[in-house]
């Protein structure tokens, strides 16, 4: 080290050791310090006991509840409750947990489900598989929803396991098992019972209630109460479509299928009993599924005013407990918490032979009446899920049912076509009939000679309507297969973001009167698309299908108008519906071209002036002819009889 360096470094030491000096506080500024230091010890310890304080208030209210239940006035302290394992938990982690909620979760691939020690319930349940229409993860409920198990003892008090706690008393080296315990003593204890099956949307759910038989009161030990309810989230884009199909659904102990209102508050007792109780959306479901029956169940709806919920649904469920192990009041449920997915509800009922066993949770999906749902689900479901496990966009897959579809009827299609084309080459010779029979006097004449040629011909009037008839069973289930159709949910295709609901190309957030309520506030585009292809369609067929006759008045008008009254029904619905209807309309006008190009009506004519000359067999146009006579001779009858009062004069 040279000279300079040391000469530094003491310096730089002289400096630190006279900046130490200079700076240490005084005895005032020490004393000051250490009432600080004091004073936050002194909040801290404040919160610590006010948090103490507060745990201890909610747990004896909770101990005040049961004690009263069990008919004590003893004060139970958490140094001598007694629990089930108390050998294995130590008795100072108990207070502590009993002094805090727990959460415990059950998780598989498709499922997550919480439970709280408060009241033993199921808090939260997510779909991992799927998202709402903002993107986030999909609950079916969390926070907001409410299960409570209410037993009655001899002296009328109730017990409501909301205001209980509960705490973990098994795992049973399972992870998908948990037991929430309910304890008051040794022996006398209530169960929630848990189970989570791989892979799978069903819960298994047990309660059993041990040690209080001798206390419980006659009703009680006949039948158990279950209140149940859920505020139904919002999930989908189009709040009024996903109202439209967010209902309370049950079916009866007779086999029968009800449903309560989806557009009105409405309270319901079902007397008869029910199997199950389903909390239901548009493409969700939770499901409590008894393993014997809920007798006299009364189920509620109401609706509600809020961006984030559509209705509020509740249950007083009654069942009949069992005799279980170590003389336990058993009853024994499962719940479905998931999509509503055809095939996977309808696997639900595999193996089991017993229609009065089989759930058909399938019935939960609103596939349309007996008629139309037959159609949907042993034709278009499985003709769709064969299309879509090909892996194709969802749109194409549209089309090409689109296209089925249309060759499948086009038989149909082409009698109807046929019809229009004897009619339409008949028009001149119905219109010598009108010139040589004008004016309403002579309307019953008409009519007689417009029926004789038409028999003459060999054409029925009536036959172009029926194919068009026989098509109308396919349209409708339609209509009630793509809205509840899952999956189409979040599924794109061109300007559509999601089939599942309404593709928007103009939006406003304005209230406009009477377009709002109907349209909503948006315009879209496939609907605009099927109303314009309907409006041509329309025009198109009521030439093709001019024979000549008369008209009622504002007939025409009445059929170009009500594509117009589709556009104002269907403007909310799906997107995969629209655009469904719209490749319809617009392959049956260019079958209809097709048709008028192929079919050569200088033929069909020369046919019809053949059939002029058989001998014609007694069918439909006969019976009308001779109907139309007959009213022709009754017409002629009443204006040649004399009226009542002349034949008075004429005798005077």
């Amino acid at each position: 080290m040279d000279k300079n360096t040391g000469i530094g470094f003491v310096l730089i030491a002289a400096i630190v050791i006279g900046f130490t000096v200079l700076m240490k506080p005084s005895q005032e500024e020490l004393a000051k310090e250490q009432r600080y230091q004091d004073s936050i010890q002194n909040v801290q310890a404040k919160q610590v006991k006010d948090d103490i304080k507060t745990a201890d208030s909610a747990d004896n209210a909770s101990k005040s509840a049961v004690g009263e239940f069990f008919e004590t006035n003893t004060q139970v302290s958490n140094d001598t409750v007694a629990v089930a394992d108390s050998d294995s938990l130590a008795v100072n982690a108990f207070k502590q947990q009993s002094k805090a909620e727990q959460i415990v979760s059950l998780e598989n691939e498709k499922i997550k489900i919480n439970i709280s020690s408060k009241g033993g319930q199921m808090i939260s349940a997510q779909l991992k598989e799927y998202n709402t229409y903002k993107g986030d993860s999909l609950y079916l409920f969390k926070n907001d929803a409410r299960f409570a198990l209410e037993l009655m003892n001899k002296k009328g008090v109730t017990l409501n396991t909301s205001e209980a706690v509960f705490r973990v008393i098994k795992s049973s080296g399972n992870e998908q098992t948990v037991v929430m315990r309910m304890n008051y003593s040794e022996n006398q204890y209530i169960d929630f019972i848990y189970a989570l099956a791989p892979d799978d949307y069903m819960v298994k759910f047990d309660i059993a209630v041990v040690g209080m038989q001798d206390m419980l009161s006659v009703d009680c030990l006949e039948r158990f109460k279950l209140n149940w309810n859920q505020n139904l989230r919002r999930q989908e884009k189009s709040e009024k479509n996903e109202q439209r199909y967010a209902r309370i659904h049950y079916k009866g102990t007779d086999g029968s299928f009800e449903e309560l209102s989806d557009s009105h508050d409405e309270s319901k007792e079902v007397p008869t009993g029910a199997k199950w109780v389903a909390f239901k959306d548009q493409f969700f479901a939770s499901v409590l599924i008894a393993d014997n029956e809920f007798t006299s169940p009364t189920l509620n709806t109401m609706m509600l005013q809020s961006e984030d919920y559509l209705k509020s649904y509740s249950a007083s469920l009654y069942f009949k407990p069992t005799l279980g192990e170590k003389g336990a009041l058993v009853g024994g449920f499962k719940y479905f918490l998931g999509p509503l997915e055809y095939y996977m509800l309808k696997g639900y009922d595999d193996g089991v032979k017993d229609n009065a066993q089989q759930l058909e949770l399938d019935k939960l999906i609103p596939l349309g009446w007996s008629l139309f749902r037959i159609i949907n689900q042993y034709f278009i479901i499985p003709l769709f899920n064969m299309l879509e496990n090909t892996g194709m966009q969802m749109g194409l897959v549209i089309l090409l049912l689109t296209v089925i579809v249309k060759i499948i009827i086009s038989p149909l299609t082409y009698k109807s076509f046929m019809s229009s084309a004897k009619m339409r080459v008949l028009k001149p010779q119905v219109d010598e009939l009108n010139e040589k029979y004008p004016g309403q006097e002579k309307a019953m004449e008409r009519q007689k000679a417009v029926m004789q040629l038409y028999s003459q011909a060999g054409v029925n009037p009536m036959s172009g309507c029926i194919p068009m008839l026989l098509q109308m069973p396919i349209l409708l289930a339609l209509f009630s297969f793509f809205p509840s159709a899952i999956e189409l949910r979040h599924e794109s295709f061109l300007w559509a973001s999601d089939l599942s609901t309404y593709d928007a190309i103009i939006e406003w957030n304005t209230n406009i009167p009477f377009i709002s309520s109907w349209l909503g506030n948006h315009l879209s585009l496939f609907c605009i698309l099927m109303t314009v292809t309907n409006v041509i369609y329309t025009k198109f067929n009521m030439d093709a299908t001019n024979t000549g006759q008369q008209q009622m008045p504002g007939m025409k008008w009445m059929m170009m108008f009500m594509p117009v009254v589709f556009f104002f029904v269907l403007n909310n619905y799906p997107s995969g519906l629209t655009y469904y209807y719209f490749l319809s309309t617009l392959m049956t006008i260019i079958i209809t071209l097709v048709c008028r190009w192929v079919i050569d009506e200088d033929k069909v004519l020369a046919k019809l002036e053949e059939n002029k000359k058989k001998p014609k067999k007694k069918g439909f146009m006969a019976r009308l002819q001779e109907q139309a006579e007959q009213a022709q001779r009754t017409q002629q009858q009443q204006k040649g009889k004399p009226s009542s009062t002349a034949n008075k004069k004429k005798k005077k």
